[in-house]
Order: structure tokens, then C-alpha cells, then sequence
């Protein structure tokens, strides 16, 4: 098992990738902490984290907020005594219009959730893996970074200054033994981007396999990934296998973009 008897916080548990790599993290031997905003959804997942045989605390968490992000990172302690992977999950994408129909708190939005959220969170967590001298902090970035869409120009700086803060904290971090990574996805396959397509697909008269398949084909692989896989990825950062890696942003997009 890569992460037995690991600790773990995932931010941002949702039905998409925080349930995956909370799941994949189970499936290693990780002890597990979860945070997100419903409720009800943390504990949808936390049952099924136990119905794989793993140890797990669900703490409704608003990463916006620091008394909640002190919260989750005592729950771990005060459960399980250490934190040794922080999978910064929890993102807003904010409003998506053009730049010139967008005020100055729809550039704000996703900067407080996106940058200054998983920082809050990761300060948090610093300070406890500076004592240990060892720890893994995972973020999910976005490809939107290498490509700006239109419209979602207030995103890609949120994500943007993720990026480089993400750097300067690997550079920082290293002599206490922290590394600190992130995966670049595009498209996820899930749910919720399924969802998505079928909307187009609705307003152009189409079936939604038409929409996939003009999405994919701007896909080397052919084929867009998989919450599950990319959630993958983050295991790769969080475990022992990328033990000399840090500072670094791994595109897991099938080859849509590239650096």
C-alpha cells in the first residue's frame, strides 16, 4: 500500500474528484480526513471510505474560513496525531462572461476560494508538518492556466496565482522536508461535465456523443480523462513514489495542452 497509515486532508469532497481520490486514498491504507462545504455529501463519502476498510473523520469545511480550516487540521491531530498529505481540492470557477461584463468581485471570488482558500488551508497544515519535518501538499491547478478560455479569464488568474505560489512554497518548504505539487487537469469526465454536454447538445439539437467526441478530438489520447484517473496523479504526488519531486505541475489531460 503507497499511503499506509498516512494521514490525509482532502479538501473540496464532492461526487467528483474529491470522492475519487479519497477513495484511492482508502484503497492505499490512508487515514482520512474530508472537508467540504454540504454535509450531507462528506458523509455520502466518508460511509463508503469505510466500507473500504479505512479510518476516516468528515468535517464540514469552508476553506474561505480560518476557524474551519483550523477545525479540519485539528480533527486529523486530535484523531489521528499527525497530517502527512493535504490534497487541496476545494475550487470556484466564479462567474464566466466576457471581461468587459465582469465587475471587480467576480475577479475576487474565485481568488478567495482558489488562491487565498487553499492557502489558508495550507498554512494550517505547514505548521504542523514543519514540527513532523515531512509532509506532501497536492493542489489541483487547472489547464486553463496553459490555455485561457474565453470567458473564464477571472478563473485562469485565480489558478494562475496558484501556480506560482505553488512554486514558491515548494522552494520554501523543502528544507523541512515538505514538497509541494500540483496536477494540471482539463476536461474531467464525471458527472457534472456529462451534465454539461448534454446542455449543449440540447441547445445545438444533437446527441451529446457529438459534443464529446468534438471535445476528444482535440485530445491526443482521443478520450477525456476520468475524475478517477487524474485522482491517480494526485496519488502519485502524495505518496513516496515522487519522493524527490517537488515544485513540479503534472498536465493530466490526455494530451489536450501542452507545456
Amino acid at each position: 500500500m503507497l499511503l499506509k497509515d498516512r494521514v490525509a486532508l482532502i479538501s473540496g469532497v464532492g461526487p467528483g474528484m474529491g470522492r475519487d481520490i479519497a477513495l484511492i486514498f482508502a484503497r492505499e491504507g490512508a487515514h482520512l480526513v474530508l472537508g467540504a462545504r454540504t454535509q450531507s455529501v462528506l458523509d455520502k463519502v466518508a460511509d463508503e471510505v469505510r466500507e473500504r476498510g479505512a479510518e476516516v473523520e468528515a468535517v464540514r469545511t469552508d476553506i474561505t474560513s480560518d476557524e474551519d480550516c483550523q477545525r479540519m487540521v485539528q480533527t486529523a491531530l486530535d484523531r489521528f496525531g499527525r497530517v502527512d498529505i493535504l490534497s487541496n481540492n476545494a475550487y470556484r470557477e466564479g462567474k464566466m462572461a466576457p471581461v468587459d461584463q465582469l465587475e471587480i468581485q467576480d475577479w475576487r471570488d474565485p481568488v478567495e476560494v482558489n488562491l487565498f482558500g487553499t492557502l489558508r488551508l495550507t498554512m494550517a497544515v505547514v505548521k504542523v508538518m514543519k514540527g513532523q519535518g515531512s509532509g506532501s501538499i497536492v493542489m489541483t491547478n487547472s489547464q486553463v492556466i496553459r490555455d485561457v478560455l474565453p470567458n473564464m479569464v477571472n478563473y485562469a488568474a485565480s489558478k494562475g496565482a496558484l501556480f506560482t505560489a505553488t512554486q514558491g512554497l515548494a522552494r520554501e518548504l523543502g528544507q523541512y522536508g515538505i514538497r509541494v505539487n500540483s496536477v494540471m487537469p482539463g476536461y474531467i469526465w464525471g458527472d457534472t461535465l456529462e451534465g454539461y454536454f448534454k446542455f449543449l447538445a440540447k441547445q445545438r439539437a444533437v446527441d451529446p456523443q457529438v459534443i464529446y467526441d468534438e471535445v476528444a478530438a482535440d485530445i491526443a489520447l482521443g478520450k477525456i480523462p476520468h475524475s478517477s484517473e487524474i485522482a491517480e496523479a494526485v496519488l502519485f504526488f502524495a505518496s513516496d513514489l515522487s519522493r524527490v519531486i517537488t515544485g513540479q505541475s503534472l498536465d493530466v489531460n490526455g494530451g489536450h495542452a501542452f507545456v
